[in-house]
């Protein structure tokens, strides 16, 4: 069981990494766009959708990076409180209860979403837009599909919490 842990989250980190990167991208594109939009009174709409573009990788390809480090958006009330095993016992209610399928329905859907996009070759309905929009459609994918291994390694590690006996 660790050693399917540590391969998850293993490709957590490295994914995380990347897209890390997305954020750097991103502020590089939108100081450009400023920059252009600023000194010549125009932009280009290519841009703007690139912006979007990186937002959404850098969110959707970093989300199971945010659960492994625990960055992720949680009502902390109750849950800081607890003892260890009784916070293994909620990561494993709420991953199997809520996450697991969550990020399984939307697998499923985003897929044939992006399937269809990609059939058509969908490009943005914008003039100057850029082609390829299946290419975004399919980040949903990976990303909930990312965020559903590294919810199954949370789970896991979970679960070892349980099954270790303390002195």
């Amino acid at each position: 069981m660790q050693k399917a842990i540590n391969i998850i989250n293993n490709i957590t980190e490295r994914v995380g990494n990347v897209a890390s990167w997305f954020a750097v991208l991103m502020v590089i594109i939108i100081s450009l766009d400023v920059i252009i939009r600023y000194l010549f009174k125009f932009t280009f709409i290519w841009i703007i959708e690139l912006e979007i573009y990186l937002f959404g990788f850098m969110f959707l390809l970093g989300s199971g990076y945010a659960l492994k480090h625990e960055k992720h958006v949680r009502v902390d009330v109750f849950y800081s409180k607890l003892t260890d095993k009784k916070k293994a016992i909620v990561n494993i209610l709420g991953g199997v209860l809520y996450l697991v399928p969550w990020c399984y329905i939307t697998v499923s859907a985003a897929w044939k979403y992006t399937y269809s996009s990609f059939l058509m070759g969908e490009s943005s309905p914008q003039p100057g837009g850029l082609p390829a929009l299946y290419i975004l459609k399919f980040a949903i994918a990976l990303g909930f599909f990312l965020l559903l291994l590294q919810g199954i390694a949370h789970i896991l590690t979970a679960i070892t919490i349980l099954l270790k006996k303390y002195d």
